[in-house]
């Protein structure tokens, strides 16, 4: 069958199927006449926007419908001449108001027919290139919404944004309207033959074609013209044939016209549809409103500001910098700030928030630790000046101890300078003269090498050596002893057999032990001297604690005060000042122990501490209140 009877058989069912319907007074009848069909890019694209300008511009009711030229796709015009009859048929009852032809193919198609088809109808030729438009051939009926592409401009394009190009493609195919673009492009690009080679597609098929896309070499670029028919004869609708190209190739892909815009084009100056869309459906509505079509003036539209997509700039590593002045970029990535700024903003105010209050952390930290340090230093001072006042009130029995040997010296002395004075000197009692002298010194130098230990400042308290718990109690009878015979107190020690190493500072060891002493024998201070008695024991608890216990006779501790007496400032003497055995509670605590008193059952009463041995201090210091361990101290 021909293409003359296919063609007058699908006009005439169309004609039987595709009637108008019946259009009211106030509806406007607009035909919409495609060069190619209704899905062939760029004109599917004007179609729409045409479309929907005017439903947004028209103030009537608006009937349209849309027709296609098949015509165009080859060279053989025959089958013109049914499809003439077909749209003389469907028009005969009611002609339309408008017919706007979409594509230079379109506009050729009117010109040619107008007078057998539609010679008082009033005309709008648009998506047409002013090129192909026959201007002498216009009626009065006829108006232009003309194009202007500047091949040499979207060519020069490429050269700019990558300069280092040496070849273009040209996807063209073989229909007449593509031929007639591939001349124009040659003339408009014979300038730049001197700066980059141009290759053509309208011999080849299109899957040879995405073959050579596909082995460009280096430095090439893709210019996409039109492709509608291939060199095989086959029809490429919509946007099949660029998505598949843009699948394959390897060098980035260029073009004229905003409608192929979106995903495969890098962009350049373009032919915006909406410029030219809006501008035709304003021409149809004055149009439609009575103006006569002859008498409406336009300007071609051209191409408007450059536009690229970044996303396609990123993949073929444009800069922006080579961009057009004024150039627009869109399909912009945005950056990590752009896409989570308020989730950024809350993550950094939280850690604002956080840093300040770390910050205000370490400030009390490091206020608390000098205030730490601070309190250390005054605690040593508290300690030292309680020794000196314990010093103080032993001075009279320093005294006293100190009286006996330097009398005892200085009778010696006496009595030797007597015996040198004799013409004949006895050497032997002399040398008992000197043998008691050196004793006595000795005797005083004891005494005063105890006052020392009293009155000896240590700089901290974490200071510790190894000491001898049994020694420590030696040298505190040793300094007591005067005092207790002034009292006449009896003191008496049961000392562990074998040596209690623990390790602390032995001064502060021999603080504590005077301090319960010494209240020992205050407490006693009102019963009768013949029962006044101290017993000061020493043990060894377990296999890592040694304890001590002070046991007096006195009346013992009332149990309403019991919970109190290690406070600080606590006393029940009349000129007490509260700090004694709240300082041997420090002392003990600070190396790991614990302190505590007790009322014996037979009158009188026991005050205790417990430390750790030297060899299980670092262990005991975390469980000491774990492993607090009492025995019974008889008196």
């Amino acid at each position: 069958m021909t293409w003359f009877c296919r063609v007058g058989l699908a006009a005439f069912a169309l004609l039987l199927f595709a009637a108008p319907m019946p259009a009211t007074a106030d509806t406007k009848r607009v035909v919409l006449l495609h060069s190619f069909g209704q899905d062939f890019k760029p004109w599917s694209e004007y179609a729409k926007t045409i479309r929907s300008e005017l439903q947004r511009q028209s103030p009537w009711q608006l009937d349209i419908t849309d027709h296609s030229l098949v015509t165009a796709r080859s060279k053989n015009a025959d089958p013109e001449v049914p499809f003439v009859a077909y749209l003389r048929a469907l028009f005969a009852e009611q002609q339309p108001d408008l017919i706007v032809s979409i594509g230079a193919p379109a506009a050729a198609f009117v010109q040619r027919y107008r007078p057998q088809l539609f010679a008082n109808i009033p005309m709008v030729f648009t998506a047409v290139d002013e090129r192909r438009v026959q201007f002498s051939a216009l009626s009065e009926h006829d108006v232009v919404v003309a194009v202007r592409i500047d091949y040499r401009r979207a060519i020069e394009n490429i050269l700019q944004v990558l300069p280092d190009t040496e070849k273009v493609m040209v996807v063209v195919g073989t229909s007449p309207v593509e031929q007639f673009w591939k001349e124009e492009i040659g003339k408009a690009v014979k300038p730049l033959e001197n700066r980059v080679s141009f290759a053509w597609t309208d011999n080849l098929s299109f899957d040879d074609l995405l073959k050579h896309a596909a082995a460009l070499p280096p430095r090439s670029a893709i210019f996409w013209e039109l492709m509608i028919v291939d060199a095989a004869g086959f029809v490429h609708e919509g946007n099949t044939a660029l998505a598949k190209l843009y699948g394959v190739s390897n060098a980035p892909i260029f073009s004229y016209d905003e409608s192929f815009f979106g995903r495969e084009i890098v962009g350049g100056p373009l032919l915006r549809v909406l410029d030219s869309s809006r501008q035709t459906a304003a021409v149809a509505v004055r149009i439609l409103g009575g103006e006569k079509a002859g008498g409406i003036k336009t300007s071609s539209v051209k191409f408007s500001t450059p536009k690229f997509d970044w996303r396609e700039m990123q993949r073929w590593g444009i800069s922006e910098n080579r961009l057009p002045p004024g150039s627009e970029v869109v399909f912009r990535e945005p950056t990590a700030w752009e896409r989570y700024r308020w989730q950024i903003t809350s993550i950094l105010l939280a850690l604002l928030v956080q840093s300040a209050m770390i910050a205000w952390l370490l400030v009390e930290r490091l206020g608390r630790r000098r205030a730490e340090t601070r309190s250390r230093k005054l605690s040593l001072e508290v300690l030292h000046l309680n020794r000196a006042a314990e010093a103080g009130a032993l001075s009279a029995s320093f005294a006293h101890d100190l009286g006996q040997p330097t009398l005892c010296i200085a009778l010696n002395v006496q009595r030797a300078e007597s015996l040198l004075s004799k013409d004949r000197p006895e050497l032997g009692k002399i040398r008992e003269a000197v043998i008691d002298i050196s004793r006595a010194n000795d005797h005083a130098a004891a005494i005063i090498k105890q006052s020392r230990k009293l009155l000896k400042r240590r700089s901290d308290p974490e200071i510790q050596q190894e000491t001898d718990l049994n020694a420590v109690i030696a040298d505190a009878l040793s300094i007591l002893s005067t005092e207790a015979n002034h009292r006449q107190v009896v003191l008496l020690a049961a000392i562990h057999k074998g040596s209690l190493l623990v390790r602390a500072d032995p001064v502060h060891l021999l603080q504590v032990v005077l301090n319960l002493v010494t209240n020992a024998m205050d407490a006693m201070a009102d019963i009768p001297s013949a029962t006044r008695q101290v017993v000061i024991r020493t043990m060894l608890l377990g296999h890592s604690t040694a304890g001590v216990a002070v046991i007096d006779c006195g009346p013992g501790i009332p149990n309403a005060t019991m919970g109190d007496i290690f406070d600080t400032f606590y006393t029940t003497k009349e000129h007490g000042t509260g700090l004694g055995l709240s300082i041997a509670r420090t002392i003990v605590e600070s190396y790991g122990g614990k302190i505590w008193a007790e009322n014996c059952a037979g009158g009188g009463a026991v005050f205790q501490f417990i430390i750790p041995l030297s060899a299980d201090v670092t262990t005991a210091r975390r469980t000491t209140r774990q492993r607090f361990a009492r025995e019974p101290v008889k008196a």
